[in-house]
């Protein structure tokens, strides 16, 4: 069984086994609690900044860190948390749990990279590759570049976290996998030629959105619209100034525990992300979702053709709409 099917069969058996639950009032809803699948870090600092930009408007929040997207997902399907960060195309599709996306995070800009031995991808027909997680973005681009090049990849193995399999690669652990920009200039500056990057994909798909479950944002819609005005915001102020996000992490005082050669990486890495197209200042919306289509068709992980699916079914586009108006986007 393939990876996305796997990933899909899991989920569908869990939203199966989890009742559905009552979204509660805005009056009631208190702390709005929100699942991170990864852990917090200069990638997703962004989305601590929006979410303290909402609590300045009385919008109180909870932040979990899940290992895995998966848990993430699972956790706003049985209502442990009312917005959940990840991608959830597939679980929309495949389950009755009602999803909606709200806001795209991230672009999927990614790396292949592989020991030096490897000239091309027809090289790594047949050979190990090393991925994020079953299901991910990472594994999506390997799936469509496979498919591409007519090659099939051989024993597929699971390391979490970009920052890990450079250490993989470094150690000679792993010699082929897929990392994002900033993991990609550390591994070339600190293994210099033993490393090549091959082509990639051309047009980035969404690597992770904000979504919630519908009954709790149809009960909480001045909530939701308030947190979607705050990340529209703050991802209008990151593209136009990327160095604007390290000035408001450190008048925050965000990631205080964080080691100081951790933090001196953030202006770079926001920086370097917004040039290569990682963030858009509008919040993807129905461009991004139809994008998102293509893109997860092709990978497998969505059931197609891509030109059926209609956004709706995906997005709740009313939020965003709203705070592009309010925000003159």
């Amino acid at each position: 069984m393939g990876a996305a099917a796997t990933r899909r069969d899991f989920l569908l058996a869990t939203a199966a086994s989890l009742p559905l639950l009552a979204g509660r009032p805005a009056a009631a809803a208190g702390k709005v609690r929100v699942a991170l699948g990864d852990v917090l870090s200069t990638e997703t600092l962004c989305v601590q900044i929006a979410l303290e930009r909402a609590k300045e408007r009385g919008v109180d929040y909870e932040l979990t860190s899940f290992s895995k997207e998966d848990l993430a997902i699972q956790a706003v399907i049985g209502g442990q948390a009312d917005l959940g960060v990840g991608t959830p195309y597939a679980v929309i599709q495949k389950t009755k749990v009602p999803l909606k996306i709200l806001f795209q995070i991230n672009r999927l800009v990614f790396f292949p990279v592989v020991d030096a031995s490897y000239k091309s991808w027809k090289d790594l027909d047949g050979q190990p590759f090393a991925f994020h997680a079953r299901g991910s973005g990472t594994e999506a681009i390997g799936n469509i570049i496979a498919r591409r090049e007519g090659i099939t990849f051989g024993q597929r193995s699971y390391v979490p976290g970009s920052e890990n399999r450079v250490v993989a690669m470094l150690n000679g652990q792993i010699k082929a996998t897929i990392v994002d920009l900033a993991n990609k200039n550390l591994l070339l500056e600190k293994g210099g030629d033993r490393f090549r990057v091959l082509p990639g994909v051309d047009q980035p798909a969404s690597d992770e959105t904000l979504f919630g479950r519908k009954d709790w944002i149809d009960a909480n819609r001045p909530v939701v619209e308030t947190i979607v005005e705050a990340f529209l915001a703050t991802w209008r102020q990151m593209v136009a100034n990327p160095a604007w996000v390290e000035e408001e992490r450190a008048r925050r005082n965000l990631l205080a525990d964080r080691p100081k050669e951790l933090l001196a990486g953030v202006e770079k890495f926001y920086r370097q992300g917004v040039e290569a197209g990682m963030f858009s200042a509008d919040g993807g919306g129905a461009t991004a979702a139809r994008a998102d289509f293509e893109f997860y068709t092709e990978a497998g992980q969505l059931q197609g053709p891509a030109s059926s699916l209609a956004v709706e079914e995906f997005w709740d586009l009313g939020p965003l709409e709203a705070a592009r108006k309010k925000l003159g986007v």
